[in-house]
């Protein structure tokens, strides 16, 4: 294979990939999923911070939402568009390890078996929002090392940042990064340029802090409620470390399966002198490393999906490592492996969504909106300003409904608030039904009280 070839091969992988994830669950789910749902109602009404998240996904939703209003597939094109976009971060991150485009190539090819990169990625949310930014810090803290040019650092700064204001397990990366960093400065191979990336990243981060101390840091306690650290059993210790490294093991057969395709044997000789095999080490197993000590110290719940970007470089890393055994006179079999894992992974998609109708992606958000508009036309004359109520039911009617309302999950601190400038609540009927100073109906199960100008 030459050299243009391999290009363009990436290429077509890239544009596969992503027409393959936008158009199959655009065809086959009939709501967007609820992480999705949920973000877009934060976009909604833009903060500096979520009780659950940092704020950049939301911002991310409210500029594509001005593009795309309640079109179901801008969402899923969103999400592969930050999927494809670090596969092309990692094949140019690649190039400064290999000189031969093919090795490049599998590094990004062999991404394709792990599920949270196919599968799950339909579902846009802080785990995928989190992908680029993963991918954009080694790049830059790599090139930043290699040729110490104040833009590298700068633009390390900037993207750290945005990868924090994506989600907190970023800091596992900034943990793996600092520790490289303490070792170049022991080893006195490095200067101290590489401070000035704290700049951008203070500046960025700064209104999210304030955010933070003005909301008891609620994001904080959220995550840490998500964990089940309230619950002080010893034995969990052990327990939820192990059933960590059993997932890890099981998310990682398939990845194996189609490495093992292309190389003659695993065995292999680590050189503790070479620098870019010391690098890799570093960013892929430091931050699992962490995170599972994270598991043995406080005894805490890992949810799988918090992974997602963990294993962006394991393609790289694992070609690096086994360069001299890889046959290249195997790559037919590897593309056979590679097309069953890349055709049976949609149609597995596909097979859930339609036989199993009980899903979130089955909720009638639109028929509901449509029925509460319809409501609302016939007993006001305004518009429908603000929903109120949890993400899911409430963040559907903010989705769909055509004047776009901004979601609130109460009006406890909501201020400048007009609660007769076109008000839906959504909540528990019975409670609704007694409380209700306008119109109220039911939408099993969810009752909805309208209150707006006659």
């Amino acid at each position: 294979m030459i050299k243009k070839n391999i290009n363009s091969l990436f290429i077509y992988f890239l544009a596969a990939h992503a027409v393959v994830w936008t158009v199959i669950p655009s065809i086959s789910n009939q709501n967007l999923p609820l992480d999705t749902i949920e973000h877009l109602a934060w976009a909604s009404n833009l903060d500096w911070g979520f009780e659950k998240h940092p704020p950049f996904i939301a911002l991310i939703l409210n500029i594509f939402y001005q593009i795309f209003g309640n079109q179901d597939w801008g969402y899923y094109l969103l999400s592969q568009i930050f999927v494809v976009f670090s596969f092309f971060i990692i094949w140019k991150f690649s190039e400064y390890f290999f000189n031969d485009k093919k090795y490049c190539l599998i590094s990004v090819l062999l991404l394709e078996a792990i599920y949270f990169y196919n599968f799950t990625s339909p579902e846009f949310n802080v785990n995928i929002c989190l992908l680029p930014f993963w991918a954009l810090t080694v790049l830059y803290f790599w090139k930043g090392i290699k040729e110490n040019k104040t833009s590298d650092w700068l633009l390390l700064g900037v993207f750290t940042a945005l990868g924090v204001l994506s989600k907190y397990t970023f800091i596992y990366l900034i943990g793996a990064i600092s520790l490289y960093l303490l070792y170049l400065i022991f080893k006195k191979k490095i200067n101290f340029k590489f401070l000035i990336s704290i700049l951008p990243f203070a500046i960025l981060i700064f209104p999210h802090l304030i955010w933070l101390t003005e909301n008891n840091f609620a994001t904080l306690s959220y995550g840490l409620s998500r964990t089940g650290l309230g619950d002080p059993n010893l034995f969990n210790h052990l327990k939820h470390p192990l059933i960590f490294v059993g997932k890890q093991i099981g998310i990682l057969v398939p990845f194996f399966i189609l490495l093992y395709s292309i190389i003659s044997n695993l065995k292999t000789k680590l050189n503790i002198n070479d620098k870019k095999l010391l690098f890799l080490l570093v960013i892929n197993l430091i931050p699992l490393l962490l995170v599972f000590s994270t598991a043995v110290i406080m005894g805490i719940k890992i949810r799988t999906m918090w992974m997602t970007p963990f294993y962006l470089f394991y393609g790289v890393f694992f070609v690096y490592l086994l360069k001299k055994n890889i046959k290249f006179k195997n790559f037919k079999k590897f593309l056979v492996i590679f097309m069953i894992l890349f055709i049976l992974s949609p149609f597995t998609y596909l097979y859930i969504s339609i036989s199993e109708t009980n899903k979130r992606t089955d909720y009638p958000g639109k028929e509901i909106a449509r029925l509460v508009q319809q409501r609302w036309d016939k007993n006001f004359s305004n518009k429908i300003s603000i929903v109120v109520g949890d993400e899911w039911f409430g963040g559907n009617l903010s989705y769909h409904l055509r004047s776009r309302p901004k979601w609130f999950s109460n009006l406890d601190n909501a201020k400048d608030i007009d609660l007769k400038g076109g008000v839906i609540y959504v909540g528990n009927p019975k409670v609704l039904k007694k409380l209700c100073p306008g119109i109220f109906g039911t939408i099993n199960p969810t009752g909805i009280c309208m209150i707006g100008s006659k």
